[in-house]
């Protein structure tokens, strides 16, 4: 369905508008478990006495403060053309660069499945979507010969997110310096999502394109390794030359962020690993947990173990639509999750494995049991 201006629904967000509230056990979320604002205060001295109190609420920077644009650009490290730009999330940010470089007829490449701004929101624009496979016969492993394949003279941008959402799928080391040569060869520009970029589990997080590529955005967020989702605050690392440009679709959105919320993220990212090591370490052994889940139960499930992020996205093979399934899930034993349909894969669930082992063992026993309670005696096609 399409709302005004073409835009479609986003069908991930109608499911999680009023269950998310509802839910007891969330297994749902793409991002770390929630901290709470004692464990910022916690890390910085200033915010325990009496800067809360001497923080004036007057209009903040278009860009961002100083504090916190310093505090990201040190994590990132961006090329000496880039400059760093906070937003309402990286959400916005997209929002800004997708008006900001797209007219109708130009072709985006976008990886399938999706997270639904990446497709929906250069498609609601007039682009000509050209997807780039994950194959799930390859543990939806991006492959550059599949990209080879979608790339053409009309290219405008290359959109990416890796870690992936849903499935956890990234980008090998190995593979980075050639899929950057060959987006650069295309002559596309490449919007780099790294919202995920910190929580890598079998590699450390890849260098941001940016320090590399001239024709490159890349965006990130608090929301996921940082665990800090209602904050609302993202970036994006865009060539110097094009802030005017976002600026004049920000005057008409948000103009800039609130000083308190920028001042608390600036606060995160200055104690970034304080935050992201705990729930990585946590990640990783829960990994192993779902692992061995899904292995005790190959009638049930059938999943490919993610390689970065807290998501994965099993498939039942019980259930051709795993929307009643989830359904079922939330209403009888109060467990959130996402039916596959969300991301074009009907007999898929996303499942997030970051939250308190205790819980995750909880939660994935009640979905093998329900799984196969509910399984249709024909199963799905494989």
């Amino acid at each position: 369905m399409r709302g005004p201006g073409g835009l479609r629904r986003a069908a991930l967000e109608d499911w999680l508008r009023e269950r998310y509230f509802r839910a007891t056990t969330d297994i749902s979320s793409s991002g770390v478990h929630n901290y709470p604002l004692g464990a910022l205060r916690e890390l910085d001295a200033d915010l325990r006495e009496d800067e809360l109190d001497r923080l004036v609420f007057r209009d903040g920077p278009p860009t961002g403060t100083e504090r916190l644009r310093t505090a990201i650009a040190a994590r990132v490290r961006p090329g000496p053309d880039h400059t760093v730009m906070t937003t309402h999330g990286s959400s916005e940010a997209l929002f800004l660069a997708f008006h900001a470089l797209l007219a109708p007829g130009d072709e985006v490449v976008v990886p399938a499945p999706a997270y639904h701004s990446l497709a929906v929101l250069p498609a609601s624009l007039g682009a000509v979507l050209r997807v780039w496979p994950l194959r799930p016969e390859n543990g939806f492993q991006p492959d550059l010969d599949d990209l080879r394949e979608v790339l053409s003279p009309r290219t405008r941008l290359v959109v990416v997110n890796f870690p992936h959402n849903p499935t956890g799928a990234c980008l090998d080391p190995a593979d980075r310096a050639p899929f950057l040569d060959l987006v650069e060869r295309s002559g596309a520009t490449l919007l780099w999502d790294g919202a995920f970029a910190d929580l890598t589990l079998d590699h450390p997080p890849l260098p941001d394109p940016t320090r590399d590529l001239e024709r490159s955005l890349s965006f990130g967020t608090l929301s996921k390794a940082y665990g800090l989702p209602g904050l609302r605050v993202g970036w994006c690392v865009l060539p110097t030359r094009l802030v005017p440009e976002f600026l004049r679709y920000r005057d008409y959105l948000t103009l800039s962020l609130s000083p308190l919320i920028e001042l608390l993220a600036a606060v995160a990212v200055e104690n970034a690993e304080a935050l992201i090591t705990p729930r990585l370490i946590e990640a990783r052994e829960n990994r192993k947990r779902l692992r061995q889940w899904a292995a005790a139960r190959p009638d049930v499930v059938d999943c490919v173990v993610p390689r970065g992020g807290v998501t994965a996205f099993p498939r039942f093979p019980g259930h051709p639509d795993t929307t009643a399934l989830c359904e079922t899930l939330l209403t009888d034993h109060g467990v959130l999750t996402v039916p596959g349909d969300c991301f074009g894969h009907p007999d898929r669930m996303r499942v997030g494995f970051s939250l308190p082992a205790a819980d995750l063992n909880r939660a994935l026993d009640v979905v093998a049991s329900v799984a196969v309670r509910t399984a249709s005696p024909q199963g799905a096609a494989p």
